[in-house]
């Protein structure tokens, strides 16, 4: 069945129009995002055949072009317009996190660090270096290792953030693993890193931990 010939309330533009993204299913989104589908199958239809072949939404949009690009339906011009669509997310998050309200929540630092760190295939460490009122002077990845770990250096650490004039900061880094739980390493070094950058005044707020969720060290008494 083609989608116009499905009830007005079930076609999925239409049911974003009147109650919004957040009501719709990901395969609905995704249909949207198709906009046709093949012969023999509805965008919708596509989108479920797309969504069991990947497994998820989010491992459609994290495929790489080869494998993107090998799904029926899809192609370098869908590969490139999903590539556009995370990038102005990340970039959205990151402006969304520079306005003078920005870091009231922690859940709005924990999506702006899912968006630049979840899914990357080898460990980042980075900063968010915050000025005396925790607004953001700037995000840096300082450190890039391999799939399990990356060598943290707190004297650069301390070097960046005097450069940027930082009152304080958070660190992040993920688990390409996924698992988030903070190992007997990631202990280590927050405590060195804490240690050192109150030597010059600088306080450590958080680190976080970002996999297939975000963990909080401060939020569990760690920090």
């Amino acid at each position: 069945m083609k989608i116009k010939d499905l009830p007005e309330d079930e076609r999925p533009r239409e049911k974003l129009m009147r109650r919004g993204a957040v009501a719709l299913s990901n395969a609905e989104l995704l249909a949207i995002f198709l906009r046709t589908g093949i012969p023999g199958k509805s965008a919708i239809d596509l989108a479920h055949d797309l969504l069991n072949d990947f497994g998820s939404l989010r491992a459609l949009m994290a495929a790489d072009q080869k494998r993107f690009c090998q799904a029926q339906g899809l192609g370098e011009a869908k590969f490139a317009q999903v590539q556009a669509v995370i990038e102005m997310v990340r970039r959205y998050l990151e402006e969304e996190i520079k306005r003078p309200d920005q870091l009231t929540s922690p859940e709005q630092t924990k999506n702006y660090l899912r968006a630049k760190l979840r899914g990357a295939p080898n460990e980042i460490f980075a900063c968010i270096f915050l000025d005396n009122r925790h607004r953001v002077i700037t995000y840096e990845e300082l450190f890039h290792g391999t799939i399990d770990g990356a060598s943290v250096y707190p004297r650069v650490v301390v070097q960046r953030a005097l450069q940027h004039n930082a009152a304080a900061l958070i660190l992040a880094h993920n688990h390409p693993s996924g698992v988030t739980e903070p190992s007997n390493a990631d202990q280590a070094i927050t405590r060195r890193l804490k240690d050192a950058l109150a030597m010059v005044d600088i306080r450590v707020l958080d680190h976080m931990i970002i996999g297939d969720s975000v963990t909080s060290m401060a939020e569990l008494g760690m920090v």
